[in-house]
């Protein structure tokens, strides 16, 4: 799949920010009044930045309101009334905090699991397309989750759930990356199932369906190469995991520590995010010989 900058950007500051969310509404860390403030900001940054990067994808942005009415069937629009719904739940704990010196912790909760609830509807946009055998899989909400609770408790302060959190994603990670290596072909569909002529015997494409490229081939048909993919992994794992796991567990603790923690982090998880999507084979590239 095309590696699109405004889905990476997405997928990467929304989950942070409703991990933020998450923790802010489980009472983590206990903040009220200023401090408070700057939490909820740097999580709504996160959140409404991402979300707002990922129209940027569509043909049409204006018409993104429509897609909040499709909630029996599309998890597109399930992801979007989470989204909201958490925001102004959080906004509402988040007054009380700031202005009140309130707990509404009730709220709290709500707030965190609708936060939790996002992240996996955003996942699930991904794992219910069997067009794409890679993302068809329990491990894609697992990381997806695993990934914003883990750069949530990171940004929350919490450093003792942060390294657990950072290992469990990056587990979770890798059994993503050694499952999805075998899912295409796992997934049985080959040239004989998609053009329905296996009966006949081995196909093989003779010339491409057209000469010149079109959308399938820019959007669901990009190759990265081996050796560029384990090169980004290595990076991935490095910065979004080992780094991040080592300055909390290892060194004495600091703001400015603490901070390269959460930029490691950030850039592992971008780089992770955008073989997420490069890897993906899209059964389409059947067609034109690409798989």
């Amino acid at each position: 799949m095309h590696p699109a900058p405004s889905v990476i950007i997405f997928t990467t500051l929304s989950g942070l920010g409703f991990g933020l969310l998450t923790f802010l509404g489980l009472g983590y860390p206990e903040v009220t009044g200023w401090t408070a403030f700057w939490f909820f900001v740097i999580g709504y940054v996160l959140a409404v930045g991402g979300l707002i990067s990922s129209t940027f994808h569509l043909g049409h942005p204006e018409r993104a309101w429509k897609a909040f009415s499709q909630w029996k069937t599309s998890w597109l629009s399930r992801e979007g009334i989470c989204a909201v719904a958490a925001l102004l739940v959080m906004a509402l704990y988040g007054a009380g905090l700031v202005f009140f010196n309130a707990t509404w912790q009730p709220l709290g909760y709500l707030g965190a699991l609708l936060s939790v609830g996002t992240v996996f509807t955003t996942s699930m946009i991904y794992a219910q397309m069997k067009t794409v055998p890679r993302w068809h899989s329990p491990l894609t909400p697992v990381k997806f989750l695993s990934l914003s609770l883990a750069g949530g408790a990171l940004l929350a302060g919490q450093v003792t759930a942060a390294a657990i959190l950072l290992m469990v994603a990056a587990i979770a990670t890798l059994l993503a990356w050694f499952q999805g290596d075998h899912a295409f072909k796992g997934s049985g569909t080959d040239m004989e199932t998609a053009t329905g002529l296996g009966r006949i015997g081995a196909v093989t494409a003779f010339e491409p369906p057209h000469t010149g490229t079109n959308y399938l081939l820019r959007e669901f048909v990009h190759v990265v190469g081996r050796k560029h993919s384990l090169k980004l992994r290595i990076i991935a794992g490095v910065l979004a995991f080992a780094l991040p796991v080592l300055i909390l567990t290892a060194l004495p603790f600091s703001h400015t520590l603490a901070a390269l923690a959460i930029l490691s982090h950030i850039a592992g998880v971008a780089t992770a995010r955008w073989l997420f999507f490069a890897e993906a084979e899209h059964v389409v590239g059947l067609y034109y010989g690409k798989r």
